[in-house]
């Protein structure tokens, strides 16, 4: 094991050399702290990785393909993207915003997004990305978790053909979150929103400076050389306690593990054109369509909404029309594309693709087969990732598509004790071998470094449970915990269970999850019904209220439904409510759980009623 830790950290230091530093490190890891310390006493700027150092070969190239939901089109090449993030690097100066302070963006899929993540990395800010349809409630919560001086949010943000009011949004949860000083407003839809004290337009803080003015610009503009263990970008996690926790990540270790998986594991050529078609809000879109591909001075695709409007082939035109070679996606949009046709339309080119990656969540045998060929046509590589939010984003490609490799991360199945698994057997996947990309600090839980490193000395755990196979392979089972992946994203089920124990008419809640055709897995909420009867608190509300009479049907799910919603998002969502009359006595939590996962399986309704003795009988069949 000495010896495969020792080449992989050779490895990445050969692949940091792709990185360019103001000041060399002067070591590639150090066992000082959980997680270690990567490239200590190198100094470098990400911003300056991803725009400067390509400007003299590559100014006239172009950086971003952006695509709107409603179908307006940009083309930004790397000379106007870094003149514009050096502009708005300025206006955060101005509004106050130094080293190490925090930059909520609370935006979409837009070229504004792109620049204010750079902006922030050019002068030393920790930046977090807020998804642009977060609810009011939740989004207080987030912000009141970060503590951003500064939001950068929209007026609204096109999905699915609506607007979402980003602004009013913010200005709600701005109400119960103190301490931002300022929001930036990104006119996106054009309606009318409220302005307030502190609030300014982001196109006036970016216009071309009055005359006389540009000198004292120029000075700011210069980015701040940080040590590589500096901060760079704050990712919320659903953790399995409950609480939102936040992920941070290091400046060096980030962007070598980014560039390093975009030109080994995510390209076959160095000029590919890369689309990464997930939300931008999580660690994937972030890693793998922004922060690798411009490390890299290469050509990405950025598309805002969803890819059924304002057509169902608008995925296929995107990829024609911009020569896609790499898509990197999830099952999950996957699936929503082979639901809407069963084949790409036959005019549809699709021959520039070379790669088609998965990651976020497993993928079925049957929709890996249609991408390699209906999609890819026997022409491009299907390939299945893995990764976590701590881990950067993705940390496994397989099959790999080029050679050299991406360094060995030591992956391996453990038991309880640490000890590697018999082929067949399940245990816990760990990384034996140091990995750049793994997060720096966990803010928001009570839970330290120790619940990843803790467990079994000497390696990372993951949380996910995996299965050794008897050739060798990997294959990957699930979370160990209560967390699930949803279209990509994590969800914690103890979180959405917390949610709805508030709910005044509810006596006991457990939330499951299940398979489904379009996200993978999807929640259910089985709840047992409080009987009614004398004045309630509402606990969302903090007053006093008559009960509603607890009646099983229609009204109540979607009132449940709401309730979850307007609390943390449309990802968490149920989709079916189990209206239990109680809980079987005798019946251990978890046999109680695998009977609702089959009760629920079976059922995909909106609700349905079950009792205590149909309970019992689906949890003697599955023992």
């Amino acid at each position: 094991m000495a010896d495969g830790r020792e080449a992989a950290l050779a490895g990445w230091e050969e692949a940091a050399a792709g990185v360019s530093w103001a000041r060399p490190f002067d070591a590639v890891h150090r066992d000082d702290r959980p997680g270690g310390s990567w490239f200590a006493g190198g100094v470098l700027n990400a911003s300056v990785n991803c725009l400067d150092r390509h400007l003299p070969a590559r100014a006239n190239q172009v950086a971003i393909y952006w695509e709107g939901e409603t179908g307006d089109r940009r083309t930004i090449t790397y000379g106007a993207l870094h003149a514009e993030v050096v502009t708005f690097a300025d206006a955060l100066r101005g509004l106050g915003v130094e080293s190490g302070d925090r930059v909520g963006l609370h935006l979409g899929w837009l070229p504004e997004t792109v620049v204010a993540m750079l902006a922030c990395a050019r002068i030393g800010a920790v930046h977090g990305l807020l998804s642009a349809s977060l609810p009011a409630d939740a989004l207080a919560d987030r912000l009141s978790d970060l503590g951003p001086k500064v939001l950068v949010t929209q007026d609204g943000a096109f999905r699915h053909g609506l607007i979402v009011p980003s602004k009013s949004r913010a200005d709600e949860a701005l109400a119960a979150a103190a301490g931002v000083e300022a929001t930036v407003v990104v006119r996106r839809v054009g309606v009318d929103v409220g302005w307030y004290e502190g609030d300014r337009w982001y196109h006036d803080l970016v216009a071309a400076p009055r005359p006389g003015a540009r000198r004292v610009l120029a000075a700011a503009g210069e980015p701040a050389l940080v040590p590589a263990d500096h901060p760079l970008l704050m990712v919320p996690l659903a953790h399995r306690r409950g609480r939102p926790t936040w992920i941070v990540h290091r400046t060096g270790g980030y962007l070598v593990a980014a560039a390093t998986i975009h030109r080994r594991a995510l390209t076959t050529r160095s000029d590919d054109v890369v689309w990464c078609a997930a939300e931008i809000a999580w660690i994937g879109g972030q890693t793998h369509g922004v922060y690798g591909p411009l490390a890299c001075g290469a050509t990405t695709v950025m598309s805002e909404g969803t890819l059924d409007v304002p057509s169902r082939s608008r995925a296929w035109e995107i990829t024609e029309r911009y020569g896609v070679n790499a898509l990197v996606t999830t099952p999950s949009v996957v699936r929503s594309l082979r639901q809407w046709v069963d084949t790409p339309p036959a005019d549809a080119d699709l021959s520039s693709l070379r790669l088609i990656v998965t990651l976020g969540e497993r993928i079925e045998p049957e929709t890996r087969d249609w991408l390699d060929f209906e999609v890819g046509g026997g022409r491009a590589l299907v390939a299945n990732a893995w990764g976590q939010t701590e881990l950067a984003g993705l940390v496994t490609v397989t099959p790999a598509p080029l050679s050299p490799a991406v360094p060995d991360p030591g992956l391996e199945v453990v038991d309880a004790g640490g000890r590697p698994v018999a082929a067949g057997d399940t245990g816990e996947l760990v990384l034996l071998h140091p990995w750049p990309g793994t997060f720096l600090e966990v803010e928001g839980s009570p839970e330290t470094g120790d619940a990843w490193w803790g467990p079994y000395p000497g390696a990372y755990a993951t949380g996910d449970e995996a299965r050794r196979e008897v050739d060798g392979r990997l294959t990957l089972v699930g979370r160990r915990d209560p967390v699930v992946s949803i279209s990509g994203q994590q969800v914690s089920l103890t979180e959405v269970g917390q949610i709805l124990e508030e709910h005044p008419l509810l006596r006991a809640v457990d939330v499951v999850a299940v398979p489904d055709e379009r996200r993978g897995q999807a929640l259910c909420a089985c709840v047992v019904l409080e009987a009614p009867g004398g004045w309630e608190v509402s606990p969302r509300q903090g007053r006093r209220e008559p009960p509603k009479k607890a009646e099983a049907g229609d009204e109540l799910a979607r009132e449940l439904r709401s309730y979850v919603h307007d609390a943390l998002g449309g990802l968490a969502v149920p989709r079916t409510v189990a209206f239990i009359d109680s809980w079987p006595a005798g019946l251990t939590p978890e046999a109680r759980r695998r009977a609702l996962r089959l009760l629920c399986t079976a059922n995909p309704a909106e609700w349905f009623p079950v009792t205590a003795a149909q309970l019992a009988a689906a949890a003697t069949a599955t023992d």
